[in-house]
């Protein structure tokens, strides 16, 4: 096993028993049961949803959003939330030092799965659109939200516990990458 193998700074304990070292992502290796794990028990909205509702969940209904050929990096988009939690929208907008540091881990992780920080126009008009069904769905306000829209199929939202979400993730994930 590479990687940081001890708390040394700014580091998590993953759930695959390595260090994150958040001063080097590149050199910390993120196993695909560290994404689905971390990301089945963190709740969309910063856990102010009506029920319990996973980032997990959220990423596999993305991925069925987009054409085929970006399915994979539509179900990997949120991935570095794994190590980073679910900061709201608003308070990363007051938090720059914060966005660049979630932009460094955001590409360390993905370029571990093969894919860009960059995501493409595809996958984020999904995610928006999803934030706007969501926001109807999982709030208790129906109030719309500026900027979004929620148009097309309202998503499928079965409010998956950590466990079911889990396994869901790993299943799409082996999938769309083609090691099943």
């Amino acid at each position: 096993m590479t990687g940081i193998h001890h708390i040394v700074g700014p580091t998590i304990l993953l759930r695959s028993g390595r260090y994150f070292d958040f001063e080097a992502p590149e050199e910390t290796p993120v196993t695909i049961e560290d994404v689905a794990h971390g990301l089945s028990h963190i709740c969309r909205f910063t856990g102010q949803c009506h029920t319990f509702y996973s980032v997990a969940e959220h990423s596999i209904l993305c991925s069925y959003r987009v054409p085929a050929e970006h399915a994979f990096a539509a179900l990997m988009h949120d991935a570095a939330e794994a190590v980073m939690g679910d900061v709201s929208r608003p308070l990363k907008s007051l938090l720059p030092d914060y966005k660049k540091i979630e932009r460094r881990v955001e590409r360390a992780v993905l370029a571990q799965f093969g894919l860009s920080a960059d995501c493409n126009d595809h996958v984020k008009a999904a995610d928006m659109e999803m934030l706007a069904h969501e926001q109807r769905l999982c709030m208790l306000n129906d109030h719309p939200w500026p900027g979004i829209a929620a148009t097309g199929e309202p998503p499928n939202i079965q409010y998956l516990s950590p466990p079911e979400a889990y396994a869901n993730f790993l299943i799409r994930f082996h999938i769309l990458s083609g090691k099943v």
